[in-house]
């Protein structure tokens, strides 16, 4: 049995992002990005329905990328 992660909205947010000038958000992305490609798999993660309504508002188009890597990880 894996260990379970709770995902938060900022983790789903980070996977979509795009550039940034901002250094600290841009680190932020990256790593989250690695650790997702790299150590996501060790883990039973676990999107409450709360982060999936957070995922959703907002600017469309990011929404729709946010709602895409949410749609992606549950259908595993």
């Amino acid at each position: 049995m894996k260990p379970k992660i709770y995902i938060e909205t900022s983790i789903v947010s980070y996977l979509v992002a795009r550039g940034s000038r901002d250094f600290v958000a841009t680190a932020n992305r990256k790593l989250t990005r690695e650790w997702w490609e790299t150590r996501s798999a060790c883990f039973e993660l676990v999107i409450s329905e709360f982060v999936s309504r957070e995922a959703a508002a907002g600017d469309a188009d990011a929404a729709a990328r946010r709602m895409n890597v949410i749609r992606s990880r549950n259908s595993r």
